[in-house]
């Protein structure tokens, strides 16, 4: 090849990444439920895990993040501090604003979360894969990397460009019986 890919043809294409979708939806829900992230709501589940991965941040730059009124922010917030998962301190440029942090249970439990993940996938690849498999699923991975690590160069598509989600008139009757 001269440096390009070689192309699929559409229809393959969509195919495996319609497959793929659902298997890594699949497989996050197969690793959320091994998670027992508790009385954590999804959105306390976000919170932490940016914290996490982005560092000290105030309500209003987690809002904006995680795409939500700072209102609703602060309510959460607030649950996560109550639960001891979540620390504010003054902004020392700004003492207007508060800067959240982890605490030490918040990042002990992500650990520990973590830990029993990737234990529950480790017996679940020695129990069903060859070890063959295994050397396939570690190429897969190094696939699916450099997927994710794709800069967002690729245009998303409007829904009103989607032909497929189109809905053909169906009499309500002919859609009863099918």
């Amino acid at each position: 090849m001269s440096g390009e890919l070689e192309e699929r043809p559409r229809a393959e294409a969509a195919g495996l990444a319609g497959d793929l979708r659902a298997v890594v939806g699949k497989l996050s829900r197969r690793l959320r439920e091994q998670a027992h992230s508790g009385d954590l709501s999804s959105s306390q589940v976000s919170v932490i895990g940016r914290l996490y991965r982005d560092g000290p941040a105030t309500v209003s730059t987690l809002a904006r993040a995680e795409g939500m009124r700072q209102q609703s922010m602060g309510a959460i917030v607030s649950a996560l501090e109550a639960g001891g998962l979540v620390i504010g301190e003054p902004d020392p440029t700004d003492g207007r604003q508060t800067i959240l942090s982890l605490t030490d249970k918040a990042r002990e439990r992500i650990q520990a979360s973590r830990a029993i993940r990737e234990d529950w996938l480790l017996r679940a690849i020695h129990i069903h894969l060859s070890p063959s498999e295994q050397d396939g699923l570690a190429i897969a991975v190094s696939y699916l990397e450099r997927i994710a690590n794709t800069e967002s160069n690729i245009p998303p598509v409007a829904l009103r460009d989607v032909e497929s989600w189109t809905v053909p008139d169906v009499p309500v009757e002919t859609a009863a019986r099918s």
